[in-house]
């Protein structure tokens, strides 16, 4: 008689056990945001770029304001968030393969040996895991939309998407997918609405090409700022934020119309930085494709109402993180070849002791071969930043150690007078990679 509670507290031990393993994950909205410097939001003081609603996500989500990516490029950046995987290690480190000799433009893009090696590339994260290929294990559905280097959306694991990535109708980095935020949103309304109605947990890739080039906003926003701006380059630039921001409002409130917003984990960064040159349409030295921060460094903001406590922290944090992190909140153990920690485990962020990163060329020296297009290998330690030149790139490059907290522009080589902590920190680099 004393056995039958025994049985029952077991059953329904075992009930409740199930039914938590049966609990639907979270929807997973990834917005990424394209050429999109880390000074430039107004909740990081800003003093005329208003960001509204990139503003409140950070409010009510955590926000990690020391967040970077390892590439300040494009290319290599997206499939670094994409796979959990240093670009030596998924092997996309550059936007391009060589240029063929004598071509540029669309004459290399043409180029027979030029797109060979582009399906190679392609085929780099084809064979991989990939966050949508581990969440399909979950019953999970996903959407590619907006800037997509990996050929069709398919071979990055999506069951769906906008990029065909056909080359001979301007497959390249997202052609049809680039639509999405300049002209339409419906793609990804209606995909939330299909997935939805249909019971099943979806994972959204949200990446507009915003504010990236070309800069052309909205009369009404470049109008705001014409007269603030020291160019009209500029002006054009943080009109381009502000509208990128827009699209960011209005797909959390499609989160919110559709009622799933309490049910969706939105995790935001960009994909590095920008400067934008006040004397001409272009980004200005030490970002985009710089070792600097101006290229690496991006908030990184994680809400999920009721699961994540909202807050701000000064750790440091990567975007290689974010596969982990999504994963481990789908209930899914990432692959082993992941690299990063999950941020949502407040002691694995604070026993890292460093994060890494790498920058290549922009055309790839030998794609089969990353250590050949490196140009810098870098390192952040607690305020400590040193940065390492290849030498095959770059012969002539100082090796360079920043403090950064009391010197965040990094206008003050520290590396001579400190030797100590360049071997330090050196030792560091070397143990995480060291080329082959």
């Amino acid at each position: 008689m004393k056995i039958r509670p025994l049985l029952v507290m077991l059953i329904a031990a075992s009930a409740q056990s199930a039914a938590a393993a049966a609990e639907k994950p979270p929807n997973v909205v990834l917005i990424i945001s394209d050429d999109h410097a880390w000074t430039d939001y107004s909740f990081n003081g800003h003093p005329h770029i208003r960001t509204p609603h990139i503003d409140g996500l950070a409010a009510q989500g955590l926000t990690y304001r020391r967040g970077y990516v390892p590439s300040s490029l494009c290319s290599p950046s997206l499939a670094s968030i994409l796979t959990g995987r240093y670009a030596h290690q998924h092997k996309v480190t550059s936007n391009d393969p060589p240029l063929p000799p004598g071509k540029t433009g669309k004459a290399a893009y043409d180029d027979a040996a030029f797109r060979g090696q582009r399906k190679e590339m392609v085929g780099f994260i084809e064979s991989i895991p990939t966050i949508p290929r581990q969440l399909a294990q979950r019953g999970y559905v996903s959407f590619e939309s907006g800037k997509w280097w990996g050929g069709n959306y398919k071979s990055g694991g999506f069951t769906s998407g906008m990029t065909h990535g056909d080359p001979d109708h301007g497959g390249r980095h997202g052609d049809v997918g680039l639509t999405i935020g300049r002209e339409t949103m419906k793609p990804v309304f209606d995909f939330i609405d299909e997935s939805t109605e249909s019971g099943k947990p979806f994972f959204l890739w949200y990446a507009p090409m915003m504010p990236h080039q070309p800069h052309n906003p909205p009369a009404r926003l470049l109008d705001k700022h014409q007269n603030k701006a020291p160019s009209l380059d500029v002006a054009k630039y943080w009109a381009m934020v502000e509208w990128f921001d827009e699209t960011c409002g209005q797909l959390l409130d499609h989160l919110d119309a559709k009622g799933v917003a309490k049910d969706t984990l939105v995790v935001y960064l960009s994909d590095n930085g920008w400067i934008q040159d006040p004397a001409a349409p272009r980004y200005a030295p030490r970002s985009k494709q710089s070792q600097y921060d101006g290229g690496l460094r991006t908030p990184i903001i994680l809400r999920w109402p009721g699961k994540i406590q909202p807050g701000e922290s000064d750790r440091l944090a990567s975007s290689i993180d974010l596969a982990p992190t999504i994963l481990a909140a789908a209930d899914l153990k990432p692959a082993p070849e992941m690299q990063g920690v999950n941020l949502l485990d407040a002691s694995a962020v604070k026993a890292r002791e460093a994060i890494f990163g790498e920058i290549f060329t922009h055309n790839a020296v030998d794609i089969h071969r990353p250590s050949t297009s490196l140009r810098y290998r870098w390192t952040i330690a607690g305020d400590w930043k040193l940065i390492l030149p290849a030498r095959q790139n770059e012969p002539d490059a100082p090796i360079e150690l920043y403090n950064l907290a009391a010197d965040p522009a990094e206008s003050k080589n520290l590396a001579e007078q400190n030797s100590s902590k360049v071997a330090e920190l050196r030792r560091l680099i070397t143990n995480w990679w060291t080329p082959g």
